[in-house]
């Protein structure tokens, strides 16, 4: 079986081994820096596995070394931002863990693809990549698929319509900035302008934009883990399984979209390889407008990294 290993074992990592071990998809190490609370969480989850008939292992570790020859490397390690702290000073601590992560763990599974959610995600994946120098293609961030999902879920939630028929796009960085494709995106084929009023979906659109927002002020000592940890699911068996599905993630642009040196959201499609494809729609000139303005926050964001930490 293959083999993930999910850095960080808070509430998103270990829920995505929770998800990953209950469909069989890979065998799981959780790796955390503190002692005890991986190798707990994943003793807990195995012990699971003979009530729903599975046989994947789940492991938990505080030792790099316990992740040689990993599949795929999910980096889910990082601080929130909390009251106070500007967003130079999250960058830099996310930075400087990261850094460490992508350095650590490229040195047991150099083959490994790389799968992102630290935040600012567009900026941490771009960190991952100078670290292992890795090659664009196995280095990719999550965010697309939990936005687009986010945008799915409130269209549901408004026309009564199965999730199933429901087909939505947002493009861009991970942020207030992020591109909703509402041209793109469809009902069973229908346009959403065509079976939703205007008003009702821009407030959705501006609902998707501030999902994370909104599930953090409700929490209030947390942030979103279900729905992210699942997106994470979904991009590494799309991988492991060389399903050739096309999803929106974060990956590395080399003119496509008219960008250059930046992790993007962007429609890939992924297989063995990682991203093997980079889609490009046919955007009118609002969309690229919007696109463009997410590519300057996006931008800032990587030169603010590069003026901060070495690369």
């Amino acid at each position: 079986m293959a083999k993930i290993s999910v850095i960080g074992a808070g509430m998103t990592g270990s829920t995505a081994a929770h998800w990953l071990a209950e469909r069989e998809i890979a065998d799981v190490v959780l790796v955390d820096i503190m002692e005890g609370m991986p190798q707990g969480k994943a003793l807990d989850l195995l012990e699971a596995m003979p009530i729903i008939g599975k046989d994947a292992k789940i492991s938990g570790t505080n030792d790099y070394a316990d992740t040689k020859d990993s599949d795929i490397i999910v980096i889910t390690a990082g601080l929130p931002r909390k009251p106070g702290m500007t967003r130079e000073d999250l960058l830099v601590k996310n930075a400087n863990i990261v850094g460490s992560v992508a350095e650590e763990t490229i040195k047991y599974s150099p083959n490994a693809t790389y799968i992102v959610l630290t935040n600012p995600l567009d900026t941490m994946t771009y960190m991952t990549m100078k670290k292992t120098g890795l090659p664009a293609n196995k280095v990719l961030g999550q965010a697309g698929v939990l936005d687009s999902a986010r945008m799915s879920a409130f269209i549901a939630m408004e026309t009564g319509v199965s999730v199933q028929n429901i087909n939505c796009y947002v493009l861009g960085g991970h942020g207030d900035s992020m591109v909703p494709l509402t041209r793109h995106s469809n009902i069973a084929g229908v346009p959403l302008e065509k079976y939703i009023e205007a008003d009702k979906l821009e407030a959705i659109l501006t609902r998707t934009r501030k999902g994370g927002g909104e599930i953090v002020g409700l929490l209030k000592t947390g942030s979103a883990f279900y729905a992210p940890s699942m997106a994470v699911v979904q991009m590494a068996e799309a991988i492991l399984s060389d399903r050739k599905l096309i999803l929106p993630c974060a990956v590395y642009l080399d003119g496509e979209y008219g960008q250059k040196g930046i992790f993007f959201g962007v429609p890939v499609m992924l297989g063995k390889d990682g991203v093997e494809k980079i889609i490009e729609y046919e955007l009118n000139d609002d969309e690229m407008t919007a696109l463009q303005a997410s590519a300057n926050a996006v931008t800032k964001s990587v030169e603010e990294l590069k003026g901060l930490v070495e690369l």
